[in-house]
């Protein structure tokens, strides 16, 4: 009984954690803190848009309008709309690096982009957002 107890617990606090965009996979007091360390500047952006069209567009659009989906997977989110531009840059990091799951599908990017990287590409999500 005291397993099934710890069980459900822990699930608990997992659950809390995932709500309220914990802090797994952090990896720099930056995230955390909401703070971009890198500054959006001409070189980060075009940095970001390269890694952006690799790794992002197939699902988001090379535009950032969002993508259909299809019978296995759900039409990706616009980038460029209000919901994102509400967004702190924290909360687009920590969505790149440790994915939207599952209803949303989104794939973690913490094992093949470095912190650096993904901030770049928060950079360019930020630039097409303001179009």
């Amino acid at each position: 009984m005291s397993s099934l107890r710890f069980g459900i617990g822990s699930a608990v606090v997992l659950l809390f954690i995932i709500a309220s965009g914990g802090a797994a996979g952090q990896a720099s007091p930056q995230a955390a803190a909401g703070k971009n360390p890198i500054a959006s500047s001409p070189d980060s952006v075009a940095a970001g848009k390269q890694i952006y069209l690799r790794r992002c567009a197939s699902c988001h659009a090379a535009n950032g309008e969002g993508g259909p989906g299809n019978d296995l997977i759900p039409a990706a989110p616009s980038l460029v709309d209000d919901q994102v531009k509400v967004k702190t840059d924290s909360q687009i990091f920590n969505n790149i690096k440790n994915g939207i799951g599952p209803d949303f599908n989104m794939v973690s990017f913490k094992d093949t982009l470095k912190d650096d990287e993904i901030w770049n590409v928060v950079n360019y999500v930020r630039s097409i957002a303001k179009k």
